[in-house]
């Protein structure tokens, strides 16, 4: 089975020498006595899989000449590529795009280093990621992984995924030794997780930053151990992942690797958003911002929700489990406690309709809202404009 499922993910010897073709000019044109630019990401660790043609180009700056100006890295680069044309993008150091055939280039400016601790941002590891990868030669391993978690909605680091990087996915797969033995650790994992595969920390939960482990998984980077890979790693994403392995365990089968639409719940209430044009990662970071104010309001008013979800593709859902969606017209307000005289005859003069309840006095008021989708539909409207 695992040697027909490479056959359709691998690329081809044409497929390589087809990129390579476009690739080689774009690493001419960026070609200066200051820099020097190399192909990174998963191409440059050929862990890539057909069809996915983004790739990463990594400019490198002198450390000694430019390390004091690592926060001016893309203005410098963005005059040497001026004539390329490309589209300055903000992140932790702004980057640039351009569109060569049906490849998008992403050009980051990062700085030469040696290792991890020279690092000012951490794009600046990138090249190390790459160098680890490739030594374990285990890139058919990693492409069967990658798969896998493409098709479980589980792959991407971005923000309104939340889920598994192809780098965490690649040390995984290394640390593990195959797919396989990937597939029996996932099914093993527990609510807390803590995975260290060069052993270069002694407790990687009490050693690392408090911040950096609080994901359930805790994969101390190999290159920087200061660094958890997993940080972004939602429990949502965590758990899909060892759902799957072990579903994969009671019945294997290749369609565990085919990608399928995600599916909205019957049961669940949903609204569609119509996706705005820009960069894909950009737009989908903006929905699921909006996404997530939604859910605080919908708490806030007293919906209780069991499961949530957000998709995003050519289109936005946002999508809700209530454990009511209809609750009473009116709420319980809680007033001063009774021992406060003074304040509970205000509290009175205020509001006729009040009664007592415990030590404290309360009154009704009528909801805005008190079903789910209708309320849902107004928040949408109000956080669109």
């Amino acid at each position: 089975m695992m040697d027909k499922i490479l056959r359709k993910i691998k690329p081809s010897k044409e497929e390589e020498k087809r990129v390579e073709r476009l690739i080689l000019p774009v690493l001419a044109d960026i070609k200066n006595s200051d820099i020097k630019a190399i192909v990174g990401g998963s191409f440059a660790k050929d862990t890539w899989l057909s069809g996915i043609h983004d790739i990463d180009i990594f400019v490198k700056f002198n450390y000694k000449k430019f390390r004091g100006k690592s926060d001016k890295l893309a203005d410098i680069l963005e005059k040497k590529i001026k004539k390329l044309k490309p589209v300055r993008l903000h992140g932790s150091r702004d980057y640039f795009q351009l569109n060569r055939g049906n490849i998008t280039f992403e050009i980051v400016p990062i700085l030469d280093i040696k290792k991890a601790s020279q690092a000012i941002n951490i794009t600046d590891i990138s090249p190390l990621h790459a160098l680890w990868v490739k030594k374990h030669k285990l890139q058919d391993e990693i492409r069967l992984v990658k798969t896998f978690a493409k098709a479980q909605h589980v792959y991407g680091a971005e923000t309104h995924i939340m889920g598994f990087s192809g780098y965490v996915l690649e040390i995984l797969t290394i640390y593990y030794g195959s797919f396989m033995n990937f597939i029996l650790g996932v099914s093993k994992w527990k609510d807390k997780t803590v995975i260290d595969p060069e052993r270069l920390l002694s407790n990687p939960l009490k050693e690392l930053n408090k911040a950096k482990t609080e994901s359930p998984l805790i994969l101390v980077d190999p290159v920087d151990k200061t660094r958890n890979a997993a940080a972004v790693l939602s429990k949502d994403r965590y758990y899909k992942l060892i759902d799957a392995a072990k579903k994969f365990l009671n019945t294997p089968s290749d369609k565990f690797f085919e990608l399928k639409e995600e599916t909205i719940p019957k049961n669940a209430i949903s609204i569609e958003i119509k996706v705005s044009k820009g960069k894909s990662d950009v737009v989908a970071g903006k929905l699921y911002s909006l996404f997530k104010k939604i859910k605080r309001q919908l708490i806030l008013k007293g919906f209780k929700i069991k499961k949530s979800g957000f998709i995003f593709k050519d289109r936005a859902i946002f999508w809700f489990i209530f454990k009511k969606e209809k609750l009473p017209k009116f709420k319980d307000v809680k007033g001063p406690p009774l021992k406060m005289k003074k304040h509970v005859e205000r509290f009175k003069k205020k509001h006729k309709k009040s009664f007592i309840k415990g030590n404290y006095i309360y009154t009704k008021e009528k909801r805005m809202f008190s079903d789910a989708e209708k309320f849902l539909k107004y928040l949408i409207r109000k956080f669109k404009k």
